[in-house]
């Protein structure tokens, strides 16, 4: 069956870097555009970084700069670097996979991030 599973989150301190990673299963990893996205309590999921099956990425502009996504076809794993972490990223982060057809749509059950001194 599909499976994808998110590890990383925590506390972290203001300016402070964690690394969110995403392991896929039961999917042609290759050939789907994978996405991190993160919700506040109370407001609905938000995109924060997409990457292409082609390798082609686009950021949020509030995480522009700060945040890489990146990932590993071979290990089938997508990750996201997060530098620079400020307390309104705090929230709960999803991993998402997209493939070639609208029904395969498949999402994690998330990792908390905080962000606090």
């Amino acid at each position: 069956q599909v499976q994808l599973v998110e590890s990383g989150g925590g506390l972290v301190q203001p300016g402070g870097s964690l690394r969110l990673s995403c392991a896929a299963s039961g999917i042609s990893f290759g050939i789907n555009d994978m996405t991190w996205y993160r919700q506040f309590p109370g407001k609905e999921r938000e995109l924060v970084a997409r990457i292409t099956s082609g390798g082609r990425t686009n950021y949020a502009d509030s995480v522009k700069g700060r945040f890489t996504i990146s990932r590993d076809n071979a290990k089938k794993m997508v990750y996201l670097q997060m530098n620079s972490l400020k307390p309104e990223d705090t929230a709960v982060y999803y991993c998402n996979a997209r493939g070639l057809f609208i029904e395969n749509d498949y999402w994690g059950q998330g990792t908390q991030v905080t962000v606090s001194s």
